[in-house]
């Protein structure tokens, strides 16, 4: 067969056929997997738990399954790895907290029980910030994740030792949550593929905000189709999800197009001028909208108004993080980061009508978007605001000669939509010259999780850029 490396950078769609047709073993996979792992992420730091023995032994076990002819899920014997803030039974989950470096909880919770019971294998956990508050990842139990594209750089966070991992090859599928952009900016710093879904698209259980919209889980990959794939078994509803949508799921792995004749494409790359953007990212992706117009669409300037976007996401996340965090910042502040202190700080100052306030700029918001949905079929944006920066700063401070008040400023090119209730995806955008990834973020009206599927791989298939893959340096 195909060299090992070969086999790691290969879609997860591909591996998952090769696997169900016995072409390859899911222990041959698996061990091409944690051999790369061992000699790459020593220098990247995407994975923070690994459990080889239990891999290898689960790979035999799917191995035994298809050879004794038993029914087998979509993504029987590929390899994952779950984000650190999402529950693993019998398996460290730590929220990148030292409050949490010893615990190991009883069960998965919801989208890991999905993937497994779809057939994937737990190779281990991705990093991430301290509780997923900022989109670059680093704590003080691990460190700092490194961009497989440039060692030194941010891979972007939350998601990010999640994006990290599949842009190097060390699993092929991963998963990930975005409140702000977790899901969306490591995959434009890593040049992979990230959806933030519709609000119940992908239903979160358990949860103690069970009716906040704000907070999804969802997919990353390294092409649109396997985006799709992973989508397929994660979606569905939860009758204990009280906002899980009923849609049947098995749709979003149906064939994708590559040509978009008729599509509607509005090009904001300023967000209506509510977003300053490094020059260097607006520059490459300009192109995008000859690509567009190549594949069929008509492309015009047009953004929705996003009054209000910026009270809504700040107002609502700030209570929940105060609902979240605020007890502990108050009895043990040395065990929370500042930024995380002061986000819960906010939400402690909110009064009832500033959470009336920011509901009904919600709802004013939402109708607008959907209005503006009836005159374009998309909306292109940069998925950030910033390249990639180094990995000893918490936050850039300055875009463009702009400063950035605090750490989530630099991310409005993710938080104003993620206010609008608006699925989202982040696509391989181009390089800047000097080889740095750029993220292309693709917008649709709510609900229309699978139009943006469709133009993505599109979009992928017509410019070829999440097939650069980084060359990230071996351990001696």
């Amino acid at each position: 067969m195909d060299s090992s490396d070969d086999l790691c950078t290969r879609p997860a769609t591909e591996l998952a056929a090769l696997v169900r047709r016995r072409e390859v073993s899911a222990r041959e996979l698996m061990d091409a997997h944690l051999d790369r792992i061992d000699r790459l992420d020593p220098g990247i730091n995407a994975i923070v738990t690994l459990d080889a023995d239990g891999a290898r032994a689960a790979a035999d076990a799917a191995d035994a399954a298809l050879a004794a002819g038993d029914p087998v899920g979509p993504l029987h014997g590929l390899p994952v790895a779950h984000k650190d803030t999402h529950v693993t039974g019998g398996m460290r989950t730590t929220w990148g907290s030292p409050l949490h470096a010893d615990t190991v909880p009883a069960r998965d919770e919801l989208v890991v029980a999905r993937l497994r019971a779809a057939g994937a294998i737990r190779v281990g956990k991705t990093n991430v910030p301290e509780f997923a508050a900022g989109s670059h990842t680093f704590n003080t139990l691990f460190g700092a994740t490194h961009n497989p594209y440039r060692h030194g750089l941010s891979a972007g966070g939350s998601s990010g030792g999640a994006a990290a991992a599949l842009a190097a090859g060390l699993v092929p599928l991963a998963e990930g949550s975005d409140m702000g952009g977790s899901l969306r900016n490591p995959a434009a710093f890593c040049n992979v593929v990230g959806l933030r879904p519709t609000p119940g698209r992908v239903p979160t259980h358990p949860a103690a905000n069970g009716w906040s919209q704000l907070s999804v889980q969802g997919p990353l990959g390294r092409t649109v189709g396997d985006v799709a794939l992973t989508l397929s078994v994660l979606a569905g509803p939860d009758p204990r999800v009280p906002i899980s949508l009923t849609d049947d799921p098995a749709g979003f792995a149906a064939p994708l197009p590559t040509e978009l004749t008729g599509l509607r494409v509005a090009w904001a790359p300023d967000l209506g001028g509510r977003v300053t953007v490094d020059p260097a990212i607006t520059s490459v992706l300009q192109a995008s909208r000859g690509v567009f117009e190549d594949l069929g669409a008509t492309v015009e300037d047009a953004c929705p108004d996003l009054s209000g976007a910026d009270e809504v996401f700040g107002t609502l996340r700030a209570w929940v993080f105060d609902s979240t965090f605020g007890a502990i910042g108050r009895r043990s502040p040395d065990l929370l980061k500042e930024s995380i202190r002061w986000n819960a700080e906010l939400g402690a100052q909110l009064t009832g009508s500033d959470l009336a306030r920011a509901e009904q700029l919600h709802t004013r918001l939402y109708e607008r978007v959907v209005g503006f949905f009836d005159r374009y079929d998309v909306l292109l944006a940069p998925t950030t605001q910033v390249l990639p920066f180094p990995v000893e700063l918490e936050y850039p401070t300055e875009i463009a000669g702009v400063h950035q008040d605090n750490y989530l400023e630099w991310m409005r090119s993710c938080t104003l939509i993620s206010a609008t209730g608006c699925p989202a995806l982040s696509v391989p955008g181009g390089f800047t010259p000097d080889g740095l990834p750029v993220g292309l973020q693709v917008i649709g009206a709510p609900r229309a999780d699978r139009r943006l599927l469709e133009v993505g791989h599109a979009y992928e298939q017509a410019t070829g850029f999440g097939r650069r893959r980084p060359q990230p340096r071996s351990t001696p």
